[in-house]
């Protein structure tokens, strides 16, 4: 009996134990699944999203008519993706057998290298040299600064570098310099992130034996990648409109330092290529395009032993713009031919812009400018694209703002159609005499007569109205309220797009000077109404004289005109994806009656016998009107010295009846204000457009 209970008693106490040794695992298993489960899948599986740069196509840029601007030239490329453990023995290693199968040797290659390159390669390939650089004695004194054991071999690595010599530094022979220019490309490279090594001049031979030793290269890949090419190219090999398409960072560059945060923030790595100026930069987003996403399965180690496609790459979105090509490449041949010409005994003159318009769509037809650049080291004067000048340079423009001054006395009331005023010499006390350019005036005349023949005194009576004196005293002062004055014609000035930005879809738009200025003498509210105080780009003049043009609507300048989707059929179009309609800023505040009785002064500028366009622009059959300008002003070019000189200029529109296009002309800095050249740039360019609208009409 009491065997029969203790052994009943023992089976018990195993049952027991068994139970709490069973509960024991139980809770355990618990913890790990429920406390840490999530930690150790991440250790078991190590997965990891990576956006991969597999060189998708950057968006294209075509002109108006579908024609192919700017495209993507494909490349053979060799590439890298860092491990994410990886030793920099393990790189070299690679670095070495990558560099006797394929050649990186150009002069660019070698020029990348830097000091610090050179001396953390020698230390990777000198190690016992090395340690010999930072002596026991070396290493006590470091070890004073009671540094911690990471701050401690960094500050021995930087004296180890110190101590480098110039001889050992430049004892690399060319074939080290090859393994070098390769390693350091791997050594820049982000984990598990595809980096270039090679993309230029790679040969068929050297793709097809990387291709095939890949096996021996860990981390090298053979892949396809692009580069950027331009179209269209002027007789002497230069880009047309180079400046305004602006430019793509290269590989070596990667993203721009300054942008690093931003574009990073937004899934790019550091060696992608993106747009670092005007269209490409403005459109980066559009024209990038998407990359393909890869899920990376790591092990332990954190070798890559699968990958996962999670969204595939598609090529950016293509650009269509306003500009027509073919007559922007006209329109740049007039300004050169031209400018080329007028140089001859005028030392200043170095540049001329042109500026076209739809005034009724706000699409920029053409934006073109020529500037001589002379090189200070070789002597040579070379020609560059300057269409940029449009919106980025402000010059005094002149009696075209003329337009703007007569509306602006119609909406303060200090005249009306049909005006008359008294065009003589004025003479004020304590100032010099204001006239006009025929120098005894021209006498009664009305608004139309005055824009006919760019009365300079009629414009001056106008602004002392504004300015609050109604009459005008021969010797007598001059005693308008200044401040008034310059804010009210500014103001008005401002409703046609004068001294504020057009809002053109480029970065970098000025708005020229004087705007919140005022000015030190009443004599200078004066000058502004002839277009002689303030400053305003040639994009400017022409939205002012397009507001004119279309009736009062100020509507903003656009170059491109077109969203594309990327079309599957070479160098076709694809489907619209977003389309940029007019876009009116504002309608100014003045009677549409006003509006076209001075589109009636313009069209006698050109039209009218006594008209001071007159002649000078002989396409009639067009239907052209505008407003010719002169203005004296000082030379702030690149030259030292800093003479008075004049700017021509002209603003106009065709047909007037109906008008789709308007053009600015500015040709700043001549020493002689005799000179037609702005008028002859006009006229030219007029003739282009319709010549070309009538050939493509007749299906030439």
């Amino acid at each position: 009996m009491k065997k029969n209970k203790s052994g009943r008693f023992r089976l018990n106490l195993i049952f027991f134990l068994v139970f709490i040794l069973f509960s024991a695992l139980v809770v355990r298993l618990g913890t790990i699944q429920i406390v840490y489960g999530e930690d150790y899948k991440r250790e078991i599986d190590q997965k990891v999203v990576v956006p991969i740069n597999s060189s998708v196509p950057r968006g294209k840029i075509y002109d108006t008519t579908g024609k192919l601007i700017v495209g993507n030239k494909p490349l053979k490329a060799i590439t890298y993706t860092r491990p994410s453990s990886v030793t920099q023995e393990e790189m070299l290693e690679t670095a070495e057998k990558l560099a006797t199968l394929i050649k990186k040797d150009t002069e660019e290659d070698f020029k990348s290298i830097t000091e610090r390159d050179r001396q953390d390669f020698w230390i990777l390939m000198h190690p016992d040299e090395a340690k010999e650089k930072v002596t026991k004695k070396d290493q006590a004194e470091i070890k004073k600064k009671d540094l911690d054991n990471d701050d401690f071999n960094s500050a021995v690595y930087d004296l180890t570098r110190e101590r480098i010599t110039e001889k050992e530094l430049n004892s690399f022979t060319k074939k080290e310099l090859e393994v070098l220019a390769i390693f350091r490309e791997m050594a820049s490279s982000r984990s598990l992130t595809p980096h270039i090594i090679k993309n230029k001049d790679v040969s068929e031979k050297e793709y097809a034996v990387v291709s095939e030793n890949l096996n021996l290269l860990p981390g090298v890949n053979t892949t396809t990648d692009w580069d950027r090419f331009n179209t269209y190219k002027d007789e002497d090999g230069n880009t047309t409109l180079s400046s305004v398409l602006g430019k793509v960072t290269s590989s070596k560059e990667g993203l721009p330092k300054d942008m690093l945060s931003y574009y990073e923030a937004r899934g790019y790595n550091r060696n992608d290529r993106v747009g670092k100026s005007y269209l490409e930069l403005q459109y980066e987003d559009v024209l990038q395009g998407q990359k393909k996403i890869v899920k990376k399965v790591t092990d332990n180690s954190g070798t890559v032993i699968d990958s996962k496609v999670v969204r595939e790459g598609k090529s950016g979105k293509d650009l269509v713009l306003a500009i027509d090509m073919e007559f922007q490449q006209e329109v740049e041949k007039i300004i050169q031919e031209k400018l080329g010409t007028a140089r001859y005994g005028q030392p200043y003159l170095d540049r001329a812009m042109v500026s076209v318009m739809n005034p009724q769509t706000g699409d920029v037809l053409a934006l073109a400018g020529k500037q001589y650049v002379r090189d200070s080291s070789t002597g040579i004067t070379e020609i560059n694209d300057f269409a940029l000048g449009n919106m980025t340079t402000s010059y005094s423009p002149g009696s075209v703002v003329k337009g703007a001054t007569v509306l602006s006395g119609y909406q303060t009331g200090v005249i009306s159609p049909w005006s008359y005023l008294n065009d003589r010499p004025l003479h004020f006390k304590g100032t010099q005499v204001k006239k006009s350019w025929n120098t005894v005036g021209f006498g009664v005349i009305n608004d139309l007569y005055a824009l006919k023949r760019s009365s300079n005194v009629y414009m001056f009576l106008i602004a002392m109205k504004i300015g609050g004196q109604q009459t005008y005293v021969p010797n007598g002062p001059l005693s308008i309220d200044k401040v008034k004055g310059i804010n009210t014609l500014r103001k008005n000035f401002n409703q046609f797009g004068l001294g504020v930005r057009t809002g053109i879809d480029l970065p970098g738009e000025q708005t020229g000077y004087g705007a919140g200025q005022i000015p030190p003498q009443g004599g200078n509210v004066l000058d502004f109404a002839i277009g002689q105080y303030d400053t305003y780009t040639p994009l400017q003049l022409v939205q002012y004289i397009s507001t004119i043009a279309n009736g009062g609507y100020r509507v903003q300048p656009k170059v491109v005109k077109e969203i594309r989707e990327p079309s599957n059929e070479g160098d076709g179009l694809g489907p619209v994806f977003k389309e940029y309609k007019p876009n009116i800023l504002n309608k100014v505040n003045m009677e549409d009656e006003w509006i076209a009785h001075v589109k009636e002064g313009l069209r006698l500028v050109v039209n009218d016998p006594q008209g001071t366009g007159y002649g000078s622009i002989d396409n009639k059959k067009y239907k052209i009107a505008g407003k010719t300008g002169t203005a004296q002003a000082l030379y702030d070019g690149p030259l030292p010295v800093k003479p008075m000189t004049w700017n021509l200029t002209f603003a106009g529109y065709a047909p007037y009846d109906n008008p789709e296009i308007a053009l600015s002309v500015v040709v700043p800095w001549l020493t002689t204000d005799k000179s037609h050249i702005n008028l002859d740039i006009a006229d030219d360019v007029f003739k282009a457009y319709f010549e070309l609208k009538e050939k493509r009409a007749k299906g030439e």
